[in-house]
């Protein structure tokens, strides 16, 4: 854990005489005031928070999020703002050597005054400022943090860097953003972005405070584990970072106490003036045994409680408390037999974990409204649906601490880019500088959470120069690459391995990883799948055809676009809004093509709802991209994890599958699994399946069924395959095969069954593919057993005998849940059920119904009733639309 909020300060000989022992911190957070340029707007405003928010508080504003209001309120962030407030100071000023204004995040572009004398600026969101206010400070104290408008900043910035242009100037139209934010160290996104709002904020977004104290003053605080395979020993190396303003070294005792693992060790440190650094190397005693700390799904989340006490004399002393957790992370590239190029996947604790998850975009537009609920909601479903990973990824923010926390508790492994994405960057002293500093404070801040597993420089960067994104000339392309060059290599790369070398770092994703490298750091094709990760996007390929897809070593970005339920889009728009086709829909659609991308790739397997009535055709359309997201990624995620184990024409031992994107920063249509505000789409409930750690995967090659077992258990299995054909007429099975002694190694994917469709249908008899589907599951000893699978033989806008079936539900409450008895009449695929705003989620949804009855768990995140519940309910299935 980290020590930003847990200050201390030291005390050794040459204090001033008869001063406290400090540190003294008084925290300046709550009310302030904010005025707009020409003082025509003035307003009360919270700390931490925004412009937009205040507003939004005040009354004075609309719900920014509702219609087009991304456009109407465009005047706030074109505007420049002020920040202010009167304080006192809460302790003598002469009895200390230091006062520092600190404040942890300022976004972005702003002069900060105190008494009208100007003791700072700020240029860069995501960097920690201390101003030295000892000379300015007094009794009563009035602070101003007088923002410039990051819009007309950037184009500033952009305007004065004449030697050479750096794309991209200007979003994409359909997007409605702002230009140049490249230019700018602010969230990447709040410009706009394909799947979010324009939203350039202004405000203070993370603590502020004044910090007195003598001597020295703890910042850093940092512990990362290591292991020497030789001497078979763990070893914590715990940084201090120390303020030193005494003119002498500062001269104590440092005791590092691990309780649990009977580890004590005491340590002699002697600061010098300036900045001091102390970094100790504790070895964990032999005999303790050493729980690791583990992805989910692998084994527990270990931390132990660790007090490092510094006396520093004078009979000063601090005490630190935190979490020590043990485990190794590798990056592994090396050469494949079978295969050109090298692999890319991760070893934690010395075994090979198949990457599981999604991607990880900022949760709110204004990230004061991102609570520790919010983020605990959004986490815990990702590993309740079987998810182990998350990329946060390079256009948003560095998540705030709590975000960590979880998933060091939860075990989700983080992919942190850095902040840099889709653009190419300047490089001159000031922009270097700044970037500098940011990534040494995030480098500083993070790196003691297990849950990093990898550093990343940027989002696509690689990519956009090897395809030339920008289209610049041939003879131009140089300065470019030095700059890409000077950036994530000799800048952000130096800094991560001079302040971290507990985890690896790449320069950019998707990237050809150490063939990057070789190739200079820009590879000729960074998407080559014989190398690194890849991001891959088709829209307009058959995404039932997995021949499509491309057989990766990692696939770190894929997916596709659907639409947010109803009630969720309800909040924030009008009756005029609901059809497909409206203002609206075009408003919110923020990638090129996107909403007739949905309906050509629907198009392709299921008929297209038809009906009259205006609102049920939207509620029908938004139903059946929600089928077609979930159907897709299914069926491109299965690809990926049934390729972990084989080298097919040289490509394969796919090692991650993260697909784009998690969550939703508003209601729109997106490539989001969860929807703003956390409810689970279809496809997420398609992951809780799809990401399960014992898996059949079924496919078709040329003619032929296969099914493969996946498993990332730790143990070889001994499992019964069920393969099961059933007609779309009839509940009763057409024939059910058992296959047994089916062994499944340990972290591995194998083929388990193979047989040509002509044969099956065939033996089975009475079956045709279009008039029947084929299920499967895999059962071992006790209780393991994978979730129940499919194969569609044909397009279901082909399905003979498919029939609309009379669904039913009946709801029970069990303790703090609720039981829904569903009942159908005929087999049912893509069975949704639907509760409207009620918070919560059901054990499955979306789901093929081949058995009359089958019963649902309902979870609710908020008290409810089952009244409420009955109220809510809908039920719908693909006949339903037609």
């Amino acid at each position: 854990m980290l020590l930003l909020l847990l200050l201390a300060a030291c005390w050794g000989r040459g204090a001033l005489s008869g001063s406290p022992p400090g540190p003294a911190v008084h925290s300046l957070r709550g009310g302030w005031w904010l005025g707009n340029g020409n003082g025509s707007v003035v307003l009360k405003g919270d700390v931490p928070g925004c412009v937009h928010t205040a507003l939004l508080r005040q009354g004075l504003i609309q719900d920014p999020y509702y219609r087009f209001n991304d456009l109407t309120y465009r005047w706030i962030s074109l505007d420049n703002w002020t920040y202010s407030r009167i304080f006192k100071t809460p302790f003598d000023v002469s009895k200390w050597q230091k006062v520092n204004l600190v404040f942890e995040g300022v976004d972005t572009v702003a002069q900060i005054l105190i008494n009208n004398v100007t003791v700072g600026r700020t240029d860069n969101m995501f960097n920690r400022y201390s101003f030295d206010i000892t000379s300015v400070i007094k009794e009563v104290n009035f602070i101003e943090v007088r923002f410039l408008s990051a819009i007309s900043y950037a184009a500033e910035q952009s305007r004065s860097h004449r030697a050479y242009r750096v794309p991209p100037q200007c979003p994409p139209p359909v997007q409605k953003g702002e230009c140049h934010v490249n230019f700018i160290r602010k969230e990447q996104s709040s410009f706009s972005w394909d799947w979010g709002p324009s939203f350039p904020t202004q405000g203070i977004w993370k603590d502020v405070r004044i910090e007195a104290y003598n001597l020295c003053h703890l910042i850093y605080f940092t512990s990362t584990p290591s292991y020497v395979k030789s001497a078979q020993q763990w070893s914590l190396e715990i940084e201090s970072v120390f303020d030193v303003v005494s003119s002498k070294p500062v001269v104590g005792l440092v005791t590092v106490n691990i309780p649990k693992l009977q580890t004590q060790q005491t340590y002699t440190t002697e600061l010098p003036p300036g900045e001091g650094r102390i970094v100790l190397l504790v070895n964990i005693n032999k005999s303790a045994t050493v729980q690791t700390w583990w992805p989910s799904g692998h084994g527990n989340q270990t931390g132990y409680d660790m007090t490092t006490t510094f006396n520093m004399g004078a009979g000063y002393k601090i005490e630190k408390f935190s979490k020590a957790y043990f485990r190794t992370v590798e990056l592994v590239e090396e050469p494949i037999p079978g295969s050109p190029g090298l692999s890319f996947y991760f070893r934690i604790n010395g075994l090979p974990v198949f990457f599981k998850g999604s991607n990880w975009i900022p949760a709110d537009a204004f990230q004061d409204r991102v609570s520790s609920d919010m983020l605990k909601l959004i986490l815990q479903s990702t590993v309740d649906a079987n998810m182990n990973a998350l990329r946060v990824w390079g256009g948003g923010v560095y998540e705030q601490d709590e975000f960590y926390d979880i998933c060091d508790e939860l075990g989700i492994m983080i992919w942190q880019d850095f902040m840099f994405a889709c653009a190419l960057y300047p490089t001159d002293q000031n922009y270097l500088e700044s970037v500098r500093a940011e990534v040494t404070h995030q480098v500083k801040r993070l790196k003691s959470h297990p849950c990093i597993i990898l550093w990343s420089g940027n989002n696509e960067n690689e990519a956009a120069i090897a395809g030339n994104w920008f289209s610049i000339p041939h003879d131009k392309m140089e300065v470019y690459i030095l700059d890409y060059v000077k950036l994530y290599v000799k800048n952000i790369q130096e800094i991560v391995i001079a302040e971290d070398k507990s985890r690896p770092y790449i320069t950019s994703s998707p990237t050809n990883g150490k063939e990057s490298v070789k190739e200079s750091w820009l590879s000729q094709n960074p998407y080559d799948t014989h190398y690194g990760d890849t991001h891959f996007y088709d829209y307009l390929s058959d995404c039932w055809n997995w021949t499509v897809y491309p057989k990766t070593r990692f696939a770190s970005e894929y997916g596709f676009q659907s639409w947010p339920s109803f009630s969720t889009l309800e909040k924030v728009s009008s009756t005029e809004d609901w059809s497909y086709t409206s203002n609206f829909s075009l408003h919110r659609q923020h990638h090129a093509a996107g909403n007739d991308q949905m309906l050509y790739q629907a198009g392709l397997h299921f008929k297209l709802p038809q009906n009259t009535d205006s609102l049920k055709l939207f509620k029908d359309t938004i139903y059946l991209t929600q089928v077609m997201q979930a159907q897709c990624i299914k069926a491109e995620t299965e690809f990926y994890r049934r390729s972990r184990s084989e080298i097919i024409n040289g490509e394969g031992h796919t090692m991650g599958s993260l697909y784009w994107q998690l969550n939703d920063i508003w209601q729109a249509p997106s490539w989001a699994s969860l929807e703003y505000g956390g409810k689970w789409k279809m496809l997420h409930y398609f992951a809780q399946h799809f990401f399960a750690p014992l898996l059949p995967v079924g496919y078709e090659d040329d003619g032929v069924l296969y099914i493969y077992g996946v498993s990332d258990l730790h143990s070889d299995c001994e499992l019964t395959l069920q393969v099961t054909l059933h007609r779309w007429s009839s509940m009763e099975p057409v024939c059910t095969l058992a296959k047994e002694g089916v062994t499944l190694k340990a972290g591995s994917a194998a083929p388990i069954y193979k047989e040509p469709i002509n044969d099956l249908l065939k033996r089975c008899g009475n079956c045709t593919r279009q008039s029947c589907v084929v299920t499967f599951y895999l059962m071992g000893k006790g209780e393991l057993r994978s979730p129940g699978n499919y194969h569609f033989l044909a397009s279901l806008k082909d399905a003979v005998g498919l029939e609309k079936a009379q669904l039913s539900a009946t709801i029970s409450q069990q303790g703090d849940l609720y039981a829904f008895v569903l009942q159908t009449t005929a087999i049912t695929p893509f069975v949704w059920l639907d509760v409207g705003n009620i918070p919560g989620r059901f054990n499955d949804n979306g789901f093929l119904m081949t058995e009359k009855r089958k019963v649902v768990v309902f979870y609710p995140w908020e008290p409810i009733s089952i009244e409420e519940l009955k109220k809510s309910l809908s039920l719908t299935s693909l006949m339903d639309i037609y």
